[in-house]
């Protein structure tokens, strides 16, 4: 069963981008695989798949399909999909307005009842420019 969820239309925009520059088929699909853990509530990871994987569903957002495993549709379950592109981050972003805050020294104000936040790095996609030397 798939999830109430919301993408917005800068994470679809991401989704969208991320199929179409993959070089994969144009039947392709964005995989995200969503795990609870942290101190945001949720880490996560994807990839560009020519199908799904066995148990995942497809959800169609807006003509593109995203494939979701089990696990993934089950905390996805209200949360809103979005994307923050900032000089500071860059990538999808999870609010789930249900979520208690995190009582950790690290998240600064815990009195405030703001959505929790994940978020994907996309700095990990970057093709290294170090120049090559031979020996």
């Amino acid at each position: 069963m798939l999830p109430n969820w919301t993408v917005s239309p800068a994470a679809e925009k991401f989704i969208r981008r991320m199929v179409k520059f993959s070089g994969m088929p144009a039947s392709a699909g964005f995989r995200l695989i969503v795990t609870a853990g942290g101190c945001s509530g949720y880490s996560s990871e994807f990839t560009v798949e020519a199908q799904p994987a066995p148990g995942d569903e497809v959800a169609d957002v807006n003509g593109i399909k995203v494939f979701l495993p089990a696990e993934t549709r089950l905390l996805l379950d209200g949360v809103i999909v979005d994307f923050a592109d900032t000089p500071t981050k860059s990538g999808l972003t999870f609010v789930n307005p249900n979520a208690a805050p995190c009582a950790c020294s690290s998240s600064g104000d815990t009195t405030s009842s703001a959505p929790t936040l994940a978020k994907i790095e996309i700095g990990s996609i970057k093709v290294s420019s170090a120049p090559r030397t031979t020996a």
